[in-house]
């Protein structure tokens, strides 16, 4: 097959092609379908195949080798184009989906057109690779008679487990929900990521060796000194769940709940671990205020207008971001620009520049949200630095239901770390050197529980730099 050399100066980007908003808006299935694969191969045609891919080198966590993997499915090679994938990436499925994309931000083509489209070509890759049968169980040949305990069963975790599988490690996953996932099924909404994607995966791990015990919650359940007897490491992988709070008057009333609660609800009543659809939180009917721009808060706004929300306002007390990419953030930085997930296009209102300063009710329940608007101080580099609240700008809003998503602080209470006390950066993560081990021998740590709030692929990276970790472990311990 032919490649198209010049594909980047005369054939067009391709943008982000979403389900129609009237039909999407009903349903909890996956927003984004699938391009064909004479979409894939045109969009692949556009990588420069640069002699310093920034992509690869600077954009992406994994140090996805993307330029090779183009060049592959340009010439319709998908099973060789699949080898590299997975070189580097140990689940593709999860980051095609919900990854933001890092690699294109750093594009060299996105310079001067449209960057390459370089999560849409991932996701088409794996998943060509398991329609085409390329993707089966292949347990390791041989074990190394060592046994890795996991704790959390997120990405992290998973990452860690799948790559000390096929090291040969005997490997169990430890997590306190009822199925593996973690943020992957507990956190990030159907129709961003179908749970079949997470179920294929954990089938695909079992067949492989790993084995999961779930539903149980290590340092209540079952002790640290329990594992340690029985293994010869540890990983912790819990995340970072203990969300930053609105600490304004008013905050105890009823109808004031965490986004990650709110999420975690509605993906089990998908998924029919919640079998009332009446159970819990929902904004059915209800003024929603979302607190909190980000990913999560545009998550938990598509969720409310799917329960059938009256309203959905969605808070954000950062400034509104140019349309196009900052002076301050120059390629190939990750770009300070106006970024609008597919929630926005589906209905409710963004308020820039503003933050809650309290919350009034009518019998011990919300009914509106007080507000301030906010301006900020900027450093020579032209960044925000420092939000200052504006005198007598108040206004309210009338709110049934407000849902808090302004992000984590670290760690939440864990028996294991409260059991060892081990090490703490100044943030309040477990700290870690870069063999991803404690303070405490033979314990070693990944994901956000590490790093503090992260994407999902940083995770995954954090998961495999904490496998070779204890692999080395390991090592050492059969010299000794």
């Amino acid at each position: 097959m032919s490649v198209n050399k010049k594909a980047f100066l005369n054939v067009a980007g391709k943008r982000k092609i979403y389900r129609p908003v009237s039909e999407r808006i009903y349903d909890y299935l996956e927003v984004e379908p699938l391009w064909s694969c004479t979409d894939v191969i045109g969009q692949a045609g556009r990588c420069m195949d640069c002699g310093t891919p920034f992509c690869h080198a600077f954009g992406c966590p994994l140090a996805n080798v993307a330029p090779e993997i183009h060049e592959w499915v340009c010439r319709g090679k998908w099973r060789e184009a699949l080898d590299v994938l997975l070189s580097t990436n140990n689940f593709p499925e999860f980051t095609g989906r919900v990854c933001p994309a890092p690699c294109e931000a750093a594009c060299v083509a996105g310079l001067h057109v449209d960057p390459v489209t370089i999560r849409q070509i991932e996701l088409a890759v794996v998943e060509r690779g398991f329609e085409s049968g390329f993707i089966l169980p292949s347990p390791p040949a041989r074990r190394i008679g060592k046994r890795v305990a996991i704790v959390g069963a997120g990405p992290a975790g998973l990452a860690v487990a799948d790559s000390l599988n096929r090291a040969g490690v005997h490997v169990t996953v430890f997590d306190e929900g009822a199925r593996p996932g973690g943020i992957l099924r507990y956190g990030i909404p159907d129709f961003k990521l179908e749970k079949w994607v997470v179920d294929r995966r954990a089938a695909i791990m079992e067949a492989e060796g790993v084995v999961f015990e779930t539903g149980v919650k290590v340092g209540e359940d079952l002790s640290y000194g329990f594992l340690a007897g029985r293994f010869d490491a540890v990983c912790i992988a819990c995340g970072a769940r203990r969300p930053r709070d609105a600490a304004v008057p008013g905050r105890d009333l009823a109808g004031i709940h965490f986004a990650m609660t709110y999420l975690r609800e509605q993906n089990m009543r998908v998924s029919g671990e919640i079998e009332d659809p009446s159970a819990g939180i929902s904004a059915s009917g209800k003024k929603v205020v979302v607190i909190g721009g980000g990913d999560t808060g545009s998550d938990c706004l598509g969720t409310a207008l799917r329960q059938g929300a009256d309203s959905v306002v969605q808070l954000e007390i950062m400034p509104m971001p140019p349309e196009t990419r900052s002076p301050a953030t120059p390629w190939p930085l990750w770009p300070l620009a106006l970024r609008r997930s597919h929630a926005h296009e589906e209905g409710g209102r963004q308020l820039w520049g503003v933050c809650p300063v309290a919350f009034t009710g009518i019998e011990d329940r919300v009914r509106k949200v007080v507000c301030r608007k906010v301006t900020w101080e900027f450093s020579e580099g032209g960044l925000p630095r420092r939000p200052v609240e504006t005198p007598g700008s108040e206004f309210e809003m009338e709110a049934d239901q407000v849902l808090i998503a302004m992000g984590y602080l670290g760690p939440a209470e864990n028996g294991v770390v409260d059991e060892l006390r081990p090490e703490l950066d100044e943030r309040g993560n477990v700290a870690a050197g870069e063999d991803r081990m404690t303070s405490v021998a033979g314990l070693f740590v990944a994901g956000d529980m590490r790093s503090g709030q992260s994407l999902v692929v940083r995770a995954i990276m954090d998961g495999r730099a904490a496998a070779r970790g204890i692999l080395r472990y390991l090592k050492n311990q059969r010299k000794g």
